[in-house]
């Protein structure tokens, strides 16, 4: 059920199975392999997740490939409450290990705002990431835009740049190599840094040598109609015309709720096993804070695997139902 302020003293007295951290696929994934496990379950979501924002899911099998990511958000919350899956909309500030239990501090509520505490035997991350966009003095010039033809995703949307004027937006000598990813979908390849660094001489002649244009002066606007971006004008007075662009500067993972515990990291991702479980054998981690691809498909399936993992352990532990007689025959 979603969680009321009036229902919160009851709820933080019970000790969950699993405590969800994210609702977007994967976390809503999760939830929905540990209610049907019949495993307690709490999903604590902070709001707009990264699928969210996604205007076309074309990679998802079996779904036609205008779904929205809010349309599939809302789908799988309705399926989790459908199967008395608890549901929380807070932000969680601080996790705290007590040997067999997680307790999880939660702020609750915009204004007057309280700070209950849940707990639970095992813990799944599944809070993702956001990127990072070009900061414009008007962001609501770049949110016209972003999600629809100005993409953050190279794999889910490379193929959508097909042939394409693209501009690439980087943020560090370190992502200008985007650019070549880039180019194995399109050749007319623009690169931006947005003036935020000055470009190595490695950088400037292997772009010269894919003849990819450089431009070092600072996005003023992006321009275009009806959410369609068709170019950007710089900061020195020029307009540079593109069909897409890509997004390269980097994202905040919003895990900062794990800092107490010396887990596993290879990059700013957590390292988990074959089935999520990271270097902490009762927390998992899934979706876009593990290691691997940052897809919608693949956080739904590690939140299928950790789910599974936890039922296993638990149902070890408990012991398979006996029968009770006089009941049935």
């Amino acid at each position: 059920m979603q969680i009321s302020k009036e229902l919160l003293p009851k709820k933080t007295e019970q000790i969950y199975d699993a405590i969800v951290i994210g609702g977007g696929a994967g976390g809503l994934s999760a939830g929905i392999y540990l209610k049907r496990y019949m495993l307690s379950t709490l999903i604590i979501d902070k709001g707009k997740a990264r699928s969210f924002w996604m205007q076309e899911l074309h990679n998802y099998l079996g779904l036609p490939s205008n779904t929205t990511g809010r349309s599939l958000l809302k789908t799988g919350k309705e399926h989790y409450l459908s199967l008395d899956g608890d549901f929380l909309n807070g932000f969680v500030e601080e996790v705290i290990d007590e040997g067999e239990t997680f307790a999880i501090r939660v702020k609750f509520g915009r204004q007057n705002s309280v700070y209950p505490v849940f707990r639970c035997k095992y813990l799944i991350a599944a809070s993702g990431i956001i990127d990072y966009l070009p900061q414009l003095e008007d962001m609501r010039n770049v949110y016209e835009f972003a999600g629809h033809n100005l993409h953050v995703c190279l794999i889910c949307d490379g193929y959508e740049m097909t042939d394409q004027v693209v501009g690439v937006f980087v943020g560090s000598n370190e992502v200008i190599p985007v650019a070549y990813s880039v180019g194995w979908f399109t050749p007319y390849v623009k690169v931006f840094t947005n003036g935020l660094f000055e470009v190595s001489p490695e950088n400037r002649q292997k772009l010269k040598e894919h003849g990819y244009p450089l431009f070092e002066s600072p996005v003023q606007k992006f321009l275009g109609d009806n959410h369609q971006m068709d170019g950007v004008e710089l900061e020195d007075g020029s307009v540079v015309e593109l069909q897409s662009g890509v997004v390269s500067m980097g994202s905040k993972y919003h895990a900062n709720y794990l800092e107490n515990f010396d887990l596993e990291h290879q990059g700013g991702n957590l390292v988990t096993d074959k089935m999520a479980r990271t270097s902490h054998p009762r927390i998992f981690a899934i979706g876009d804070l593990k290691v691997g691809l940052n897809q919608v498909i693949i956080a739904a399936a590690d939140g299928a695997l950790a789910a599974t993992q936890i039922w296993r352990e638990i149902r070890r532990e408990k012991g398979a139902q006996r029968w009770a007689e006089g009941i049935k025959s």
